[in-house]
């Protein structure tokens, strides 16, 4: 990997979530929300959750796309993350639509999504 750098440091102001990953001279950009888990509100810190880290297929691609990114969010191992969620791989996916849903054993998610 060349480079990882927040969507700011890349020049990106659009999104003030994300990251930026550069791989020879091809650089793939990230936004990232969040969604809390049921009843959480901003105001009060959200529960941490641990259980067993989440089922992953490990990858040969460094092109830091979608398959690259979800086997370095598995190869984590965290005992946080619930389940990693390839897009590309849903039923009717879209090929304009690629990202990742991270689900957290204590009910949040983010969504990762490739801009």
């Amino acid at each position: 990997m060349a480079r990882v750098q927040t969507l700011a440091e890349a020049g990106v102001n659009k999104y003030p979530f994300g990251f930026a990953v550069t791989v020879g001279s091809n650089e793939v950009q990230w936004q990232v929300t969040g969604q809390l888990a049921d009843g959480e509100k901003h105001d009060t810190p959200t529960a941490e959750v641990e259980g067993t880290p989440a089922a992953w297929t490990d990858t040969t691609v460094t092109d830091g796309g979608e398959e690259w990114l979800a086997a370095v969010l598995g190869r984590a191992e965290s005992p946080a993350i619930a389940s990693i969620e390839r897009w590309s791989t849903r039923d009717r996916s879209r090929p304009d639509h690629v990202g990742v849903t991270v689900s957290f054993h204590n009910g949040s998610r983010a969504f990762v999504r490739r801009i």
